[in-house]
Parts: structure tokens; C-alpha cells; sequence
């Protein structure tokens, strides 16, 4: 039992955070203008690292994937994966990026299509549309999984690979050695576990944001800040009740609903929408993405001093950092069992394959519905970023029963985010203990909320991108020292297994050259008896 009880990185990640809480509570508009300055400095001197960094971790995964260290599996030599593949799929997409999905699936390449990225075409025209495709599998494309990859991959090594507990700390023994024990694994923690709430905050208000739209556009009720910290206390309850469940009963079976539901829409509007037009968008957007990553991945304006950039592509993958040690643990905690190959493809590939459809079916249908019949999608989105998902499904047949089933995917999506955010906050300060104490995860839900709604009174969207992106930022650093402790212990590890081998070698060697000279000897006896 006392590896359940709380200690430092408990009681100081609670106290700050509830500080965090209480001046936004207290003081709601100094503290949007403090964020908002914060976000400036930070984007406009370290806007440049996230890109870096980002493309940075993608190659890294691809590298140690696809080089020798890729057959290594994340616990004993032939163990089987503890869940089966589709059922790891559904929960890695559910816990990962559902909820932004849904969120931004028409959202962003409909805002695009108004204001192309750059300024690089004439908004509301045909070249317009193609770069708002282009970017909208972008940003949801390789850079965004690559980030939980890596976290994953760290976790997942030192828990299953060497019988280490949990936390993300451990990911830095081999670099620092026994003081991940004392208070540089405290702070190590301590960040990991506020960095986690803050981005899955962000992900509760988008969600909340979402749901309250399609109220509007389902019940005609009103929309506005009072109806969403509504929304997000009754959402809150069933999440909470649903976190003292265990793991495989809980999170499970709510991302295997997540996905029939998700999948059942996908074809629906696919087939229901344009379809010869999703799929033509989709093939170019595809390559489109390819022929251009490069140059998307690292472009910045400093010759105009536009903003875009900031706005989207930085907060994209600031919003993934800031998600990386709760995505990334979660996922470490579902993986045993794999080889860090068969990882990072599952992690980066598959997730992007489903996102690309994603995109294209519904993001494609927008823009279709929007260049040839005048529909009006980029308006509501104009009007409330959050309502062009509900616009364009209006245009469906069965509209009515669609936005139905959007509420319930939308609320499923939120809940499985949260609910899986508590057992990983549960982990990181219950000494990452795999199934942490009930108090625990009730704890972190409630302070996911708190937080959550703090970010809805200072400033709806633009303050949890702006926390998305500060929060991100030191965790991004952590980052980049866990990849190159998890390469040295990969690296330590398979020069092990050489020396290994080349003992077990010498030693075959050793007892042939015996044999042969025995055997020798034996031939010899015989030609001196003959």
C-alpha cells in the first residue's frame, strides 16, 4: 500500500495547478492578457524549435524503427501483445486525436479555403481548396504522432523491456542514474503531469465547444460559455464514474464504441457525400503532402511578419507535445508485447491512414458542398469555427439523425480522453503503479475539469491554444534529452546482446576445438594399438 500513497510529485503538480485555477478564477482578464504576452515572447523566439523539434522526432522514430533496434520488443523476448491489433488501433485513436478530429474535420479546411495558408493563394478558389486539403493532412499527418511515438516508445522500453515502474522519469536512468529517485525525477514528473493536464484540457474544451455547436444546430439552444461549463460538468460526471472503472473494462469497450460509431459515419457520409470528388481530393491531397512536407515543415514568415504559422502549424504540434506524456504513457501501457518496429508503425502509420480518410471525406465533402453549390459552410465556420462540422452535415440526407449520432461520437471521444488521462496522471504520481488507487484518478478528472473550465472563461479557443502552446514548450525540451536517452539504451543494449553473443561463440568454439582434439587423441590411441 505504500507505493499508493501520494508524495512530492502529487501534492506539488495539485498545488500548482489549483494555483493555475485559482487566478484564473480570481483574476480572469489579467490573466488572459499575462498568457497572451507569454505566448508572444514564446512564439516569436522559439516558434523556429518546435518546427525543429517536431520534424526532428519523426525522423528519429523512422530511424530507430527501421534500423537494428527495430526487432527489440517492448517486454521479454516472444511475449504476445496483451491486446489484439484492432482493438490497440481503436484505443491509440481514441485516447490520441478523436476529439480533434471531429473538431477540426471540417473546421480547419474550410478556414483555409477562406484564408489560405501564406497567403500563398486567393481565398475562396479552387487553388485555395487544393492547399487547404494539403495542410489539413499536414498537420494531422506524421510530425503529430510522431511526438506520442516517442514519448510511447521511451515508456514502454524501460516498463516492459526492464521491469521499471511507469513514469517518465525512468525513461532517464541510464542518463542520470539513481537521481531519477530523488528530485530531478521529481521534477521530471511534475511536468510530465502538468503538461498532461493542460493539453488534455485543451482537448475537453475543444470537445465541449463541439458539443455545445451541435446543440445549437440539434435542440436550437444557445451558445455561449454559461452552456458549455454546463456541458462540461454533465460530461465530467460520466467520465469521472466511468474512470473508477478498470482500464480493460472502462477505456476499452468505449473506444471500441468510439470506432463503430466513427466508422459508421465515415461511410456514410462518404458514400452519402460526394464521393468521386473525396476520393480525387484525397489522391491529391496525398500528393500534395508528399511532394511538400519538407518545405511545410519548416517554413516560418519572416520576411511579411504573418501570423499564420503561429496560429496553426506551431500550435498543432505544440498542442501534440503538451499531449505527448499522457498519449505517449497510455499508449506504452496498451503495447506490451511489441516489437518497437511493429510500434512506431502502428503509432505513426495507421493512425495517419485513418486521419487522411477522415479529412477527405469530410473536409472534401465541405469544400465540395462550398465550390459548386454555394452552401454556405464557410460562413457558419466564419461565424463559429465549431458548427461547420454540423453546417455541412445538413446538407446530408438523414441530417437530423446525423447530428445525433455526431453528439454521442463527440461525448464518447471526450470521455475516453479524459478517462484515459486519469489513469495515466493516476500512474505518473502513484509511482507508476499500472491500475493507480480510485482517489487518485478522481483527483486528476476533477482537476482536468477545473482546468478545463477556466481556459472556457478566459477565453474559449484562443486561450487553450495559447496554454497549449506555453505548456508544451519545457516538456519539449524534456523531450529531446528522453530520444537521446532511450538511443543510448538501445544502443547499450544491443552492444550487450553482441557481447553475448560473441561469449556464446567462443564458448561453441571452445567446446568444438575440445571435441576435435579429444577425438584426435582417440584416433591416435587407436593407430598406436594397431
Amino acid at each position: 500500500m505504500s507505493n499508493h500513497r501520494p508524495g512530492w510529485v502529487f501534492y506539488t503538480s495539485l498545488l500548482l495547478l489549483l494555483a493555475f485555477v485559482g487566478a484564473g478564477v480570481a483574476w480572469p482578464a489579467p490573466f488572459a492578457a499575462y498568457s497572451d504576452q507569454a505566448l508572444e515572447f514564446t512564439t516569436q523566439h522559439f516558434g523556429w524549435l518546435y518546427l525543429f523539434v517536431t520534424s526532428g522526432f519523426l525522423l528519429f522514430c523512422l530511424g530507430v524503427a527501421f534500423s537494428d533496434y527495430g526487432h527489440i520488443r517492448l517486454g521479454a523476448d516472444g511475449e504476445m501483445p496483451e491486446f489484439s491489433f484492432l482493438t490497440w488501433l481503436g484505443m491509440i485513436f481514441s485516447a490520441g486525436m478523436g476529439v480533434g478530429l471531429v473538431f477540426w474535420g471540417v473546421a480547419e479546411p474550410m478556414s483555409h479555403y477562406l484564408q489560405p495558408p501564406l497567403d500563398s493563394a486567393q481565398g475562396g478558389t479552387p487553388a485555395a481548396a487544393r492547399l487547404a486539403m494539403q495542410y489539413s493532412l499536414f498537420h494531422w499527418g506524421f510530425h503529430q504522432w510522431a511526438n506520442f511515438a516517442v514519448v510511447g516508445l521511451a515508456i514502454a522500453y524501460v516498463r516492459f523491456r526492464h521491469q521499471r515502474a511507469g513514469l517518465i522519469s525512468e525513461a532517464f536512468r541510464n542518463s542520470i542514474g539513481d537521481r531519477v529517485d530523488g528530485f530531478a525525477g521529481h521534477g521530471i514528473n511534475i511536468l510530465a503531469v502538468v503538461s498532461t493536464v493542460f493539453g488534455v484540457a485543451t482537448t475537453l474544451g475543444l470537445g465541449v465547444i463541439q458539443i455545445n455547436s451541435g446543440l445549437v444546430s440539434v435542440a436550437d439552444t444557445a451558445f455561449g460559455t454559461e452552456q458549455q461549463l454546463m456541458i462540461l460538468g454533465g460530461v465530467s460526471v460520466v467520465f469521472l464514474l466511468c474512470s473508477l472503472a478498470p482500464l480493460e473494462s472502462g477505456v476499452r469497450y468505449v473506444s471500441d464504441a468510439n470506432m463503430i460509431l466513427a466508422g459508421l459515419l465515415l461511410v456514410f457520409v462518404f458514400f452519402a457525400g460526394p464521393t468521386d470528388f473525396i476520393t480525387a481530393a484525397m489522391t491529391t491531397a496525398i500528393g500534395d503532402y508528399f511532394a511538400n512536407v519538407m518545405g511545410m515543415s519548416l517554413v516560418m514568415t519572416p520576411y511579411t511578419g504573418d501570423d499564420w504559422v503561429e496560429r496553426w502549424t506551431i500550435f498543432y504540434w505544440a498542442w501534440g507535445l503538451s499531449w505527448a506524456p499522457f498519449v505517449g504513457s497510455f499508449i506504452a501501457r496498451i503495447s506490451r508485447g511489441r516489437t518497437i518496429r511493429e510500434f512506431v508503425v502502428g503509432v505513426i502509420g495507421t493512425p495517419v491512414l485513418l486521419s487522411t480518410f477522415w479529412f477527405a471525406t469530410f473536409g472534401g465533402s465541405a469544400l465540395y458542398f462550398e465550390l459548386f453549390e454555394g452552401a454556405g459552410v464557410g460562413q457558419a465556420v466564419a461565424d463559429e469555427v465549431s458548427a461547420g462540422l454540423f453546417a455541412m452535415l445538413s446538407l446530408l440526407p438523414g441530417s437530423e439523425w446525423l447530428g445525433i449520432l455526431v453528439l454521442v461520437l463527440i461525448t464518447l471521444f471526450v470521455i475516453t480522453s479524459a478517462n484515459s488521462a486519469t489513469f495515466v496522471l493516476g500512474m505518473f504520481t502513484s509511482k507508476g503503479v499500472l491500475t493507480p488507487p480510485r482517489w487518485s484518478r478522481l483527483t486528476w478528472g476533477t482537476v482536468q475539469v477545473l482546468v478545463a473550465g477556466v481556459l472556457l472563461l478566459s477565453g474559449g479557443l484562443g486561450a487553450l491554444q495559447t496554454v497549449s502552446i506555453l505548456a508544451a514548450f519545457p516538456f519539449m525540451i524534456l523531450m529531446l534529452f528522453m530520444a537521446v536517452a532511450l538511443l543510448r539504451s538501445l544502443r547499450d543494449e544491443k552492444r550487450q546482446s553482441e557481447l553475448h553473443e560473441a561469449i556464446q561463440r567462443e564458448r561453441l568454439q571452445r567446446m568444438l576445438d575440445n571435441w576435435y582434439s579429444q577425438d584426435d587423441e582417440v584416433k591416435e590411441e587407436e593407430r598406436s594399438r594397431e
